[in-house]
C-alpha cells in the first residue's frame, strides 16, 4: 500500500498500535480484534478498524487479526523493514544523545554521521559515528546518497541550515529546532516540539490535580 493513500492521522496512530501489539506478542496472545485494541488505547473502535484495514488485509470476522501478522503488516507499511540512512546536524547535548541512541535501528533509521560548526566537536566520534564540519556536508551527502537529516541546531540557525541541507539533496527533515522551516514542495519536515508536549502535560496536571491544602 502507498503511504499517500492513507491519512496522516492514521499514520500517526499506527506506532501506538504497533507498541501495543508487540506487548501482546510477548505475552503469547495469538489473535486480537480492533475492538480490543481500541479499548486498550482508549480509541474509537470504528476508527481503529478503518486504520487497520488500510494497512492490512488479514482481519477475519469473529477472529480478528493474527497478532504477529498484523505486526508485520504495520511494520512493512511504516517502512521499518527498510533502511533509511541519515545525517544529524547540530552535535550539542541533544545531538550527541540522538547519535548515541541505538533504538532507531528497529525503526529502520541509521544516523551515519554528525555535522557541526564548532571545531571543538568536529573530528571526534560519538558512538562510533564521525562528527564532521558542515563545510563537508554536501560532499558527504552526495557521495553517500543521503536523503534524510535530523536537525538539532538552535532555532536562530534552523532556516539557514535547512537551506544548506536542501542544497545537499536532503528531502526529509526531522527537526528538533523550535522554528518553523520554509521549504519547497516535495520536501517533508516533521517537527519534534518538546515545548508543546510539555505544555500539554503541564495543562493536564493543572486541570486534574486538586489544589493542596491551604492554597
Amino acid at each position: 500500500m502507498q503511504m499517500n493513500s492513507v491519512s496522516i492521522l492514521t499514520v500517526q496512530r499506527l506506532p501506538s498500535y504497533l507498541h501495543y501489539l508487540k506487548g501482546l506478542a510477548a505475552g503469547n496472545v495469538p489473535t486480537v480484534s480492533a475492538t480490543v485494541i481500541a479499548e486498550a488505547l482508549g480509541l474509537n473502535d470504528v476508527q481503529v478498524r478503518k486504520d487497520l484495514a488500510s494497512v492490512s488485509k488479514g482481519g477475519r470476522p469473529k477472529v480478528g487479526y493474527v497478532t504477529t501478522e498484523l505486526i508485520h503488516d504495520i511494520e512493512l507499511f511504516l517502512g521499518y523493514h527498510n533502511t533509511n540512512r541519515a545525517i544529524l546536524v547540530g552535535v550539542g547535548n541533544l545531538g550527541r544523545a540522538l547519535l548515541s541512541y541505538e533504538g532507531f535501528a528497529q525503526y529502520g533509521l541509521h544516523i551515519e554521521a554528525g555535522f557541526d560548526l564548532s571545531p571543538d566537536v568536529c573530528g571526534r566520534e560519538v558512538a562510533g559515528k564521525p562528527v564532521l564540519p558542515i563545510s563537508e556536508m554536501e560532499g558527504y551527502c552526495r557521495r553517500e546518497n543521503i536523503r534524510m537529516a535530523v536537525l538539532t541546531v538552535p532555532a536562530v540557525a534552523a532556516q539557514t541550515v535547512s537551506e544548506q541541507l536542501l542544497s545537499c539533496g536532503i528531502r526529509a527533515i526531522w527537526s528538533f529546532a523550535s522554528a518553523h522551516l520554509q521549504v519547497p514542495a516535495g520536501v517533508l519536515v516533521r517537527y519534534e516540539n518538546m515545548a508543546t508536549s510539555l505544555a500539554i502535560l503541564s495543562n493536564h496536571l493543572a486541570e486534574t490535580l486538586e489544589p493542596c491544602d491551604g492554597e
